[in-house]
């Protein structure tokens, strides 16, 4: 196998590392490509499409809020931009030659109220240090609005990802996107759930900032019943059947009561404001 294959087959590792778990996969990229260290070096095109996939966190020197990196705050010099912060900045690895940033939008006001009520909702249906960012898109001609929502927990070997991402057409008012779940359970072997939505509401006509984010705060809260429903048809369903100890725990579980985990509640918010 050549070091081109190579570098294509551990790349597919990288995309597809779970949430929270990238550095372990290139930890064992690293051991199984020890007399290739070439391979690693070649791994940057997959580390950059897996950040902005994942809309990886990124703390800014001097700033005490994280910022997201994504294709929709990416600069055509491949620098990133974040709104908030009113900064730009170089990544490999972690930020750099952080220097300042004007936001010019013809709806810089819209995306400012945008990204205050965004803040607001996130603070309080999702745990664990939400992220969220709001970003002119496409020359200008939309809004793209990102939401972020990590749930690690190693005691139960888990770990899970929440991604909605939103993209308002100002031509049309209307608001399409997609919501995904990832969850990865890893104890004494991998299971791992993925789910997809697919979103598309058409609004009122010049719909403010509070209309956009009270559309979204609905899908979300709607997904997520449809989330939990799945669980409970898996709990009597499919998971019943298993043979074997399914890695959530070192005790085993009562599938009857599967929904006291709440994984997905726990992963996509839901949960009533000051609850951690």
């Amino acid at each position: 196998m050549n070091i081109a294959e190579k570098i294509e087959i551990t790349s597919s590792f990288v995309l597809d590392a779970p949430p929270g778990e990238l550095n372990e996969v290139l930890g064992d990229i690293k051991s199984l490509v020890a007399d290739s260290p070439e391979v690693v070096k070649g791994l940057g095109p997959a580390l950059e499409r897996h950040n902005k996939e994942q809309l990886s966190a990124v703390k800014l020197p001097g700033s005490s809020k994280s910022a997201l990196l994504s294709e929709f705050n990416c600069l055509p010099d491949g620098r990133f931009f974040d709104v908030e912060c009113s900064s730009s900045w170089s990544y490999d690895h972690k930020p750099s030659n952080v220097q300042s940033y004007t936001l010019e939008s013809e709806y810089a006001g819209l995306v400012k109220s945008l990204l205050r009520d965004l803040d607001n909702y996130v603070k309080e249906h999702y745990p664990a240090s939400p992220l969220s960012g709001v970003y002119p898109y496409e020359n200008d001609s939309s809004i793209a609005i990102v939401v972020v929502g990590n749930k690690y927990s190693p005691s139960n070997f888990w770990n899970g990802r929440w991604r909605s991402i939103y993209t308002y057409t100002h031509s049309t008012s209307t608001l399409t996107g997609t919501i995904k779940v990832d969850v990865h359970y890893y104890e004494d072997g991998n299971v791992r759930l993925l789910t997809k939505k697919e979103i598309s509401e058409s609004m009122r006509s010049g719909a403010s900032a509070g209309d956009i984010i009270k559309t979204i705060a609905g899908l979300e809260k709607k997904y997520q019943e449809e989330l939990n429903r799945a669980f409970g048809a898996l709990s009597e369903g499919a998971f019943k059947s298993l043979r074997r100890q399914l890695p959530v725990t070192r005790q085993k579980i009562n599938w009857d009561k599967i929904m006291t985990y709440r994984l997905g509640q726990d992963i996509g918010g839901g949960r009533s404001a000051g609850r951690q």
